[in-house]
């Protein structure tokens, strides 16, 4: 009787999943970064350390 690692072996690899890991991550540095933009042009009053926990909470949000 064989176990499931066995037979994935037998299986050819794709790289569909690490891909979509990677693009997915990707996406989030993209929006990271968009809503900084966003954040600089809009409210230009914020100070670094008003920046930095404004974007901490939207992360937590995506």
């Amino acid at each position: 009787m064989s176990d499931g690692n066995f037979n994935r072996a037998l299986l050819p690899s794709t790289p569909y999943a690490s891909g979509v890991k990677a693009g997915k991550a990707q996406e989030r540095a993209h929006v990271e970064q968009a809503f900084r933009a966003w954040l600089r042009a809009e409210l230009p009053e914020l100070t670094a350390d008003e920046v930095e926990a404004k974007v901490a909470a939207f992360k937590r949000l995506l």
